[in-house]
């Protein structure tokens, strides 16, 4: 197992105080302010191992930048369709789904991500 650096101790935190689904640059800008010789790659790199590592949840987003959740149990998520924000949603999650595929290109299937979309209450008025 790999030592837990200062940089990956200062990113962590970040995403955790940050307390929602933060884009990489995001965390940059908050950790830059307490610390500000960190540079972007550094963050991005903690930001990734942490991911690999449990620690933290990395949120794939099509067309978008990757999200980071600090919430590592398996749940859903859905993004506005106006603002882009992500959000958790509020159901059970639904494990084991890729044993239902018919598997006619012979992939082997790791798991899977649900992004529902829709617009957030605050878009929607």
């Amino acid at each position: 197992m790999k030592r837990k650096t200062i940089q990956q101790t200062l990113v962590f935190e970040a995403v955790n105080q940050l307390k929602s689904h933060v884009t990489a640059d995001e965390v940059y800008d908050a950790v830059k302010k307490e610390h500000p010789s960190i540079s972007r790659g550094t963050v991005y790199r903690n930001l990734n191992q942490l991911s690999e590592n449990g620690a933290i949840q990395k949120v794939e987003v099509l067309g978008g930048a990757d999200r980071f959740d600090f919430q590592c149990h398996k749940h859903h998520h859905v993004r506005c369709l106006k603002c882009g924000k992500i959000f958790d949603v509020d159901m059970e999650y639904v494990d084991g789904l890729e044993n239902n595929i018919r598997n006619t290109r012979g992939f082997e299937f790791s798991g899977y991500d649900i992004m529902f979309k829709g617009l957030c209450p605050k878009c929607a008025k």
